[in-house]
């Protein structure tokens, strides 16, 4: 079995296995790349019929092409598409003109856990990657979150031979991580070989290109000539620019994350 193909099979491996354990399930879509291989394999995993909703936390501040694709695919793939506002924070007048800790803990951390209390969700399927950011390479595939939604980083259950920890105690949830192992590189190669359609954000125009999508206000595109996927395949095989280069870095430092991470942030 090639690489990709391995990868893809443990991913649906998780996805079933934590489906079975957890039953009532949903599967967070940014939008962006990572979540969009996800939900495309979760697609495969469950022939064609994903059996629990796919939810968006819409801050309101996200590219219009995100909206765009989002409408698109959720009607052209059949999705029970959930979005999730904080419209308390968003009356209030929270924005990414405010400082960007308060921000997204207020219109992405917030919005998630109203989201998990009112759907009383038991598990939540999110594509992030051990190589995406220093803080993420600490996670689990299968991770308690608490109560009050507190990530113990310092306290991760082992995962050996595929035995994950799926305990959880009254009112706690899981957060489950089916695309941890795979890397920026690997997720391009698969959109190649998939035909999946992706935002075009991702592809250069006037020799700039987005490599990490959400908010438009926190992200800044990349200096790039890759116009194609092919493209992007071979400026990856060989650039040194770090992935979320184009975020806004005051978000983005190790303690900043890793304080909006333990507190429930994605």
């Amino acid at each position: 079995m090639d690489p990709i193909s391995e990868l893809e099979n443990k991913t649906i491996y998780i996805l079933r296995e934590a489906h079975n354990r957890f039953k009532n399930t949903a599967l967070l879509w940014s939008i962006g790349k990572d979540s969009t291989v996800m939900l495309w394999i979760a697609r495969k995993a469950f022939f064609g019929q994903i059996p629990f909703p796919v939810i968006h936390i819409d801050t309101s501040y996200k590219f219009k092409e995100i909206y765009a694709f989002r409408d698109r695919y959720a009607r052209e793939w059949g999705l029970d598409l959930l979005v999730s506002k904080n419209e308390a924070a968003l009356r209030a007048g929270m924005s990414p003109q405010k400082e960007k800790f308060a921000c997204c803990h207020a219109l992405k951390t917030e919005a998630l856990k109203s989201t998990i209390h009112e759907r009383d969700l038991k598990a939540l399927f999110l594509a992030i990657r051990r190589d995406e950011h220093g803080i993420r390479a600490k996670e689990r595939y299968f991770s308690p979150r608490t109560l009050d939604f507190q990530w113990n980083y310092k306290d991760q259950p082992a995962e050996l031979w595929n035995l994950y920890q799926s305990e959880i105690g009254k009112g706690e949830h899981s957060r489950v991580h089916p695309m941890l192992h795979w890397t920026e590189l690997d997720i391009w190669r698969y959109v190649e070989r998939e035909k999946i359609p992706i935002v075009d954000l991702y592809l250069a125009k006037n020799g700039r290109r987005y490599r990490s999508i959400g908010c438009a206000s926190c992200c800044s595109p990349v200096d790039s000539r890759a116009d194609t996927i092919r493209k992007i395949v071979k400026e990856l095989e060989t650039t040194r620019v770090a992935e979320r280069s184009g975020r806004a870095q005051d978000k983005e430092n190790a303690y900043t994350m890793q304080k909006l991470r333990s507190l429930g942030y994605m």
